[in-house]
């Protein structure tokens, strides 16, 4: 918020330096994570034994290590990376435009919309929904990132869809191709984001009593992270093994979303919405929660630097 005493311009630098290097920061400490929880949400084999018995590791290990099951640990950590030059693009890019484009918007929101959220909904609800209202939006806005989404999920879970192609050839030949399975990203994003950063700002202004992460601590940040954090990533589940699905398949299968829709229900039942929700809130969820943690820390501190009101 700016301070009282006249309009100053912001500076956007902290949204950009905060949120780009909270995205390298995430890449480098889980994209093996991702390429786990990828892998599982993508397979449709089973591991758990007959008869609920317990979990059938040999599976387990095939479906994480792929080809380098039965090798060293050095080679199997190795194979988790791959795609990780399409994940680094992809996540810098996502994260700044996410983290550091959501308080934009919403800022963007209050001056249009403020009043009229604050009349109808409260002063708190109406803010609340406001950065919920600005999430969801940006959260749409993503699709524009897809077609590196999509090449970084095939390189963790169907790298043979990319073998011995070059990066122009695929953009190239595969064209709108890439953007498949668009409309099932913006239905996954939109309730993910709205509730990540509608929890988020619950939890500060309900739990904590403060504005945001400005006038918060870095435990007060984390947590309101980890709540936001786990509320999206349960919200956006059945969307996102949908959206999962869709982009790991060869680029010449013709099935579209509802076919693929129509052929988990038929096979897997509808519990497979929730394929991978339990290593995601385990593995996924602490990269989620770090990456927000980090960027909203970052920038805020940021911000009080180089926005700081100058002193008469």
């Amino acid at each position: 918020m700016s301070p009282g005493g006249g309009k100053v311009k912001k500076s956007g630098l902290p949204y950009l330096i905060g949120s780009a290097t909270s995205g390298v920061m995430e890449i480098a400490l889980f994209h093996p994570v991702d390429t786990v929880a990828k892998r599982l949400m993508s397979s449709k084999k089973s591991v758990v034994m007959a008869g609920g018995k317990g979990i059938d590791t040999a599976t387990l290990g095939q479906i994480i290590f792929k080809e380098n099951v039965g090798k060293g640990v050095g080679q199997k950590i190795y194979g988790l990376f791959p795609g990780a030059s399409f994940g680094v693009v992809y996540k810098v890019l996502q994260r700044t435009y996410k983290w550091g484009g959501q308080p934009l918007m919403k800022g963007a929101m209050d001056k249009r919309f403020g009043e009229a959220y604050r009349n109808a909904f409260g002063k708190k609800n109406g803010n609340d929904l406001m950065h919920a209202s600005a999430g969801a939006l940006i959260g749409a806005g993503e699709v524009f990132l897809l077609p590196l989404d999509v090449l970084k999920i095939k390189m963790q879970v169907n790298p043979e869809a990319l073998a011995g192609r070059g990066v122009v050839d695929i953009f190239k030949n595969e064209g709108f191709a890439l953007y498949r399975g668009w409309n099932w990203t913006i239905f996954r994003n939109m309730p993910g984001s709205f509730a990540l950063f509608g929890a988020n700002s619950l939890v500060y202004t309900r739990i904590f009593g403060t504005g945001g992460p400005k006038e918060s601590t870095f435990g007060q940040i984390f947590a309101a992270s980890m709540f936001g954090g786990f509320c999206s990533i349960s919200v956006s589940s059945p969307m996102d093994v949908i959206k999962t699905r869709i982009q790991n398949k060869a680029f010449d299968d013709p099935r579209s979303g509802m076919s693929v829709l129509k052929d988990l229900l038929k096979d897997e039942g509808p519990t497979a919405f929730f394929k991978g929700l339990t290593p995601k809130l385990g593995l996924v969820g602490p990269k989620l929660v770090f990456g927000f943690t980090v960027a909203q820390w970052l920038i805020s501190r940021i911000d009080e630097k180089i926005n700081a009101p100058q002193q008469a």
